[in-house]
């Protein structure tokens, strides 16, 4: 494992970006599943108090689309030069992708509404790219620093989209990829922070994409971890035998401790609600 990967793991746990649960406790999904971690990359804005503040200002600022951008901008430049691990972060990012594209290929940078802007906008900003901002509506700006624009065509440009994260690239599929095409551009390229390895990146390379991450969620990520000593041998047992095998790991999970859904029956109602959707779906055949 190089240094790069080494100093990634650590920010991701010390930042609570990756959260991995107590041995015998996993964590409730919205979906009514059990699983290990939770990932909100974005907390590597340096905490997650930091992250939802930033959150709260872009849904504050969205509405006016040539501002929000502007602002963004801003505050993460203010961050960048007063928190160690988001700099770090995004000199990292920087220096992958000089490695690994070619700069002179690259039209402009994008990034969509809202987490990517953690990130693509200020990589932009470093890399002397015009960004185009995406919101979820398709609607698009192009700015370079604090001039933002109207943007009406991208000249066949080639694209890099930067994003926090890709699970199964829905959101690319839907919005990003769509957008950028109706401006007469195209996405070659994709760097994302972290890649939950469920199959975004295949999807992408059918859209002709090429797909880096900086961090995959796979058996090599919590191996580093145990290593460093940010997770226990409990905890990258639970995680590992997860990754395998996520439904039949905690299939075996429940049936081995059946007070688990007993107690979160009587829990609070976020978790209550969560367990009653697991047994009314019968997500892992336990009637």
């Amino acid at each position: 494992m190089n240094n790069r990967d080494q100093k990634l793991i650590s920010w991701l746990f010390e930042t609570n970006a990756v959260r991995v649960c107590p041995e015998k406790k996993p964590f409730w999904y919205t979906s009514g599943t059990i699983g290990p971690y939770y990932i909100n990359t974005h907390f590597l804005y340096g905490s997650e108090q930091k992250a939802n503040e930033l959150l709260k200002i872009i849904d504050e600022e969205k509405t006016n689309v040539f501002k929000c951008p502007v602002t963004v901008l801003h505050l993460t430049w203010e961050n960048y030069k007063k928190d160690p691990i988001y700099k770090g972060l995004i000199d990292e990012t920087v220096g992958f992708i000089r490695e690994n594209i070619n700069l002179d290929e690259v039209g402009c940078i994008s990034g969509g509404e809202r987490r990517d802007w953690f990130f693509s906008l200020i990589i932009a900003d470093i890399l002397n790219k015009p960004h185009v901002t995406i919101y979820k509506d398709m609607a698009s700006v192009i700015s370079v620093k604090e001039q933002v624009d109207e943007i009406n065509d991208l000249a066949s440009q080639k694209v890099l989209h930067i994003a926090d994260l890709i699970t199964e690239a829905s959101s690319y599929e839907r919005a990003w990829i769509p957008a950028i095409k109706r401006l007469g551009g195209e996405i070659k390229w994709s760097v994302v922070v972290v890649d939950r390895m469920q199959g975004g990146g295949e999807l992408l390379a059918k859209e002709g994409i090429q797909s880096f991450a900086m961090v995959n969620i796979d058996k090599g990520l919590f191996e580093g971890a145990l290593n460093q000593g940010l997770i226990k041998k409990e905890q990258y047992d639970m995680v590992v035998n997860y990754l395998e095998s996520p439904k039949e790991s905690m299939k075996k999970f429940l049936l081995e401790n059946p007070e688990f859904l007993e107690n979160a029956l009587n829990g609070d109602e976020k978790t209550k609600e969560r367990a009653k959707l697991c047994i009314e779906k019968n997500i892992y055949g336990l009637k």
